[in-house]
């Protein structure tokens, strides 16, 4: 299926009120479909796969901006650590010691948000509230990440209540954490808190509505996902 331009440009028109940053999801998506989006003047993509993001990244011009938005294996960072733009789950503490280390043998300051776990399913990841206030403590230490918010995924439910009180929990972690970085010096580096990274093709309105400023849409600009049997 073709890129869905008409749809992108809705989609841009709409954020464009808000202010809200649209990061098209490529992942099993071709480079022909990133490259037309580019033309387009995207800028911002999302991958789930680090292999997957490490060839595209190859192929495609180098102003894009990549963001890793899946679960992220400590061993693998180093492979996105040259290049990425922002990590959007770190969701361990171990993580983000990785991402500091490969960072620094980058000579790189590498952007993160911390991925809250927030929907009622287990197969979820995400931080809870004690695992926030473990990295809390070790932040000053860590000179080679700048932290800029959270990340957050709601539960694959038509029970939009329930999403809405899921996001509406993460936005309220948000601005804790937020008034907690503004009176306590998280590193040497650490530009402030100002990404809430929540919703998706289903949610994205919903969760604009709850204060979410960044949104990860993926099947309504390139259509249902492929996988490789």
């Amino acid at each position: 299926m073709p890129v869905n331009t008409i749809k992108f440009q809705e989609i841009k028109e709409e954020l464009s009120i808000s202010n809200t940053v649209l990061v098209a999801v490529s992942k099993t998506k071709p480079v022909e479909d990133i490259q037309a989006l580019y033309e387009l003047g995207q800028r911002d993509f999302g991958e789930n796969y680090v292999q997957e993001l490490v060839d595209k990244q190859a192929l495609l011009p180098k102003d894009i901006r990549w963001h890793f938005i899946g679960h992220l294996q400590s061993n693998k960072v180093k492979y996105i650590a040259p290049f990425v733009y922002l990590i959007h789950g770190v969701d361990s503490l171990k993580l983000l010691q990785e991402i500091n280390k490969q960072a620094l043998k980058n000579n790189r300051i590498i952007d993160c948000l911390l991925q809250m776990h927030i929907a009622e399913e287990e197969t979820k990841f995400g931080l809870d509230q004690s695992e926030i206030e473990a990295i809390q403590l070790v932040l000053p230490q860590l000179n080679n990440i700048q932290i800029l918010g959270f990340m957050g995924m709601a539960s694959f439910s038509e029970d939009m209540d329930k999403v809405k009180r899921e996001f509406l929990h993460l936005k309220s972690q948000f601005d804790l954490f937020k008034i907690w970085a503004e009176q306590n010096p998280m590193n040497a580096t650490n530009k402030g808190i100002s990404i809430l990274s929540m919703g998706m093709s289903g949610d994205y309105q919903l969760a604009i509505d709850c204060g979410s400023n960044m949104v990860r849409i993926g099947s309504l600009l390139f259509g249902a996902r492929s996988y490789p049997t």
